[in-house]
């Protein structure tokens, strides 16, 4: 599956983005899609997932109440809705698939086999 992120851009603290994850070659079906972040000089970071079929979601800690994932089948797409958005949030944002993995390991980069080219976002004070 070849994965398509957008949606990024300048926005001002407390503002709101939604970022879109498209597929394209075969569909989300039975993959899980997370989105994951990346400042300058800092490893890359969880953000949240979702199992396509079951529409589970997974959060960190620093975007719980504040961004939401969610999924169009008919559009094939994921969604990164991200509101009240802070300066710690700026950074090039992935989307990611995988179609073999469990709850402990959905946090984890390298255990998605593919990745978007990413979006920056860029949150101003």
């Amino acid at each position: 599956v070849q994965l398509q992120a957008s949606g990024g851009g300048l926005v001002q603290a407390g503002g709101s983005l939604r970022l879109s994850c498209a597929a394209s070659g075969r569909t989300f079906r039975n993959y899980v899609v997370g989105w994951f972040r990346q400042a300058p000089g800092k490893e890359r970071e969880f953000v949240a997932a979702i199992r396509w079929n079951s529409r589970i979601t997974y959060y960190a800690d620093s975007v719980k109440g504040r961004f939401t994932i969610s999924r169009d089948g008919a559009e094939n797409t994921v969604y990164l809705q991200m509101n009240s958005l802070e300066p710690e949030d700026t950074a090039v944002y992935y989307c990611a698939a995988d179609q073999h993995l469990i709850t402990s390991t959905i946090g984890t980069p390298n255990q998605y086999d593919h990745w978007g080219q990413g979006t920056l976002v860029t949150v101003s004070s």
